[in-house]
Formats: structure tokens, sequence, C-alpha cells
């Protein structure tokens, strides 16, 4: 579908916003090889200090775990849109192509496990504690976004990120037969991703073929997860048009700053 010129210019706005973070945080990094996307007011992470204290029986004890955070907490560690820019907006509802392409059979388990892990948005299973969730939409690029933020057992994510790591090669070109669309070709690949929380993994999947119409297709979804301590961050970015990576990379770095400025804030208050 060709969209007005205005759509266009919406659509370039949109890339030149997350380019603009991409450039800004670069300039606050320094010497780091990620590029950072700090909002104003979200402190850098004070650097870690060696201990230099003798070993002793009580200095063996681990110390105390940090508080648990919040459904309130979790929800201040969501990134808006205000944060994209224009021409993101809140969710005016589940996107069409959710239903209509993601609802699909394929042979393979573990491709099957991944298209069904996209359409439930439930890639860790039900939380084991608080969550917090946004979803935002591109109307302009028939794009959504959803970034979740959950407490899961952290080996229980840590084995799904092992997982999602052997799907490009896995899954990397396989096809799945939609409930609403004509067969469609699957291609997974790895997204690359910010050096930011504890674990991490990304993957870009692509789907070609037809509508049931025999309109000719193509769905792009973006997926990163990151464990940072006990939470846990899922962000997909999927669309009909052009996704960008660069989104998905900047908004993961972002929402991991975010999360750890909510938990720092929260161990002061203690």
């Amino acid at each position: 579908m060709t969209h007005a010129p205005a759509a266009a210019r919406a659509l370039l706005a949109s890339a030149l916003s997350v380019t603009a973070l991409l450039t800004a945080a670069a300039c606050v990094a320094g010497d780091r090889e990620v590029p950072r996307a700090l909002p104003a007011g979200v402190s850098e992470p004070p650097a870690a200090s060696a201990s230099t204290s003798s070993a002793s029986p009580a200095a063996e004890q681990p110390p105390p775990g940090p508080p648990a955070l919040s459904e309130e907490q979790l929800r201040a560690a969501l990134i808006t849109e205000t944060d994209l820019g224009e021409p993101w907006m809140a969710s005016r509802g589940a996107a069409t192509w959710r239903d209509g392409m993601l609802k699909a059979k394929t042979e393979n388990a573990d491709c099957r496990r991944l298209l069904d892990a996209l359409y439930t948005e439930e890639l860790f299973g039900p939380p084991s504690g608080p969550s917090a969730t946004a979803t935002l939409d591109d109307a302009y690029n028939d794009s959504q976004l959803r970034y979740q933020v959950a407490a899961h057992p952290p080996a229980d994510v840590d084995r799904v990120l092992a997982w999602m790591r052997t799907l490009p090669e896995t899954c990397e070109r396989f096809e799945a037969t939609p409930t609403r669309a004509g067969a469609q070709l699957v291609e997974v690949t790895q997204l690359p991703l910010p050096e930011a929380g504890d674990a991490r993994a990304g993957l870009r999947l692509t789907m070609t073929g037809e509508a049931s119409e025999g309109a000719p297709t193509r769905l792009t979804v973006n997926l990163a997860a990151v464990r940072v301590g006990d939470d846990t961050i899922t962000l997909t970015n999927g669309g009909l048009g052009a996704v960008l990576p660069e989104v998905t990379q900047a908004m993961t770095q972002l929402g991991v700053d975010r999360l750890a400025d909510v938990g720092r804030q929260a161990r002061v208050r203690v």
C-alpha cells in the first residue's frame, strides 16, 4: 500500500526521532560501543566499587537482595509515546495483523513455539509477580509496539533467552499457514541489542506471502527480551510497513536505564 505524502513525512519524522535518540545517547555514552537512549532526568548508574575489606564470617554472608518493585513502580519504568515522538500514540486496540498472521501453524516445534509466543504475548509465561504493559501505535505505518516489564524467576528467563539464541539457526527459514492468510515464508534472524541488563536476546522475524484474497503481504516483527535482576523487559515491534530495528534497540536501552533508575530510587526509600 502506498502511503500519502503526509504519512511518508510522518514515517520519516518517526525514523529521525529515533535517530536523534541514538545520536544523543552516543554523545552521553562517550567511549562505550553501544548507544544509550537516556531521557532527561535519568542518571547514569553508579560505578561498582571494589570491596577492600578482608574476609570474615560476617562478610561471607550475602547482602540482602533489592526490594521487589511494585506494580506502580513498574508502571513508572514503562516507555511512552513521548519517548518515541510523533507519529506514535497510545494504542487504539490490538493490531489486525496479530490474529491475521501470527495465529499460524507450522511443523517444527520450536518455530511453532515462537509464533505462539508472539501471538499470545507471553514469551516467559504468566508473570510470577507484578507487571506493567504499554502498547503504542504508529498509525501512519500500521506498526504496533508492545512493552512489558514483569517479574519472572531469573533461571526461567535465562533458559528462554538461551532458547531464543538458537532460533536464527533452528528456524532460519520455514513455512507457516496462518488461519486468515495463505502460506507464508518465515525467516528468523538475530537482532543485535545494546549490552544492557544482566542477560538479553533479540530476534527479527519476517513473514512474506499472500493474504486470503491474494494480495501480497509482508509482516516484520522485532522481538527483544532483557533480564534486569528479577524483572524482565519484553518488547515487540511489528507491522506491515517499515519496522525499524533502531526503534527496538533504542527503546530497549532506554527501558533498561529507566527500570534501573526506578530500582535505585526504591532502594533509597527503604
